[in-house]
């Protein structure tokens, strides 16, 4: 028995072990990873998907390459919905001389920024980055954006989305790169992961 309780015990650091490494942030060297904006097509109609019991309405077509700041998971009733948000730059944002001089983090669905001296100016920063929710379509997205790392440069496609529950429960997503706090971020379903290979 104490036996196989060592066995189990080892078996389980290395879970943990592989679990963190998974996850491990990756280290690019400098230069301007992504350069390109979130591409965005806006909806007049958009469709209704369903997810278990809530209502995903589609509000843009969504296609994004950028670099991960942060990932951030998530359990509970809206982790089985959204189960992680990956706080993402672009443009200046996705190189490393300028993210060396900015602290990045991510706490109750919120990305969080914090600078002794900017590298760059602040409005560029709260334009080239965004805390995004992740809404997998299916398990084979599900598993690849829990491979996700940070620091790597991801190629995502899909729709942004407002979601609803009976009872009155709703979640909106942001339609622009442009605002900032409580609203700000986007909510994704999505329907493609990409790992951009480094350069």
């Amino acid at each position: 028995m104490r036996k196989l309780l060592i066995v189990a015990a080892a078996a389980l650091v290395l879970l943990g072990v592989l679990k963190h490494r998974e996850h491990a942030a990756v280290h690019p060297g400098p230069g301007v990873l992504a350069a390109a904006a979130p591409e965005q097509v806006d909806l007049d109609h958009g469709a209704q998907l369903r997810k278990g019991d809530t209502t995903l309405t589609t509000r843009a077509h969504f296609d994004i390459t950028a670099r991960v700041l942060s990932r951030k998971d998530y359990g509970g009733a809206d982790g089985k919905l959204v189960p992680l948000d990956l706080a993402m730059g672009w443009g200046r944002m996705s190189d490393s001389d300028v993210l060396q001089h900015i602290d990045i983090s991510q706490s109750g669905r919120f990305y969080y920024w914090h600078v002794q001296e900017f590298p760059i100016p602040r409005r560029e920063i709260e334009t080239s980055s965004a805390n995004m929710h992740m809404i997998p379509a299916d398990a084979d997205v599900k598993n690849q954006l829990e491979q996700v790392r940070t620091s790597e440069v991801v190629h995502l496609e899909g729709f942004l989305v407002d979601a609803s529950r009976p009872g009155g429960w709703h979640w909106k997503t942001s339609m622009t790169r442009e605002d900032t706090g409580a609203g700000a971020c986007e909510l994704i379903y999505v329907e493609r992961v990409d790992v951009v290979p480094a350069p």
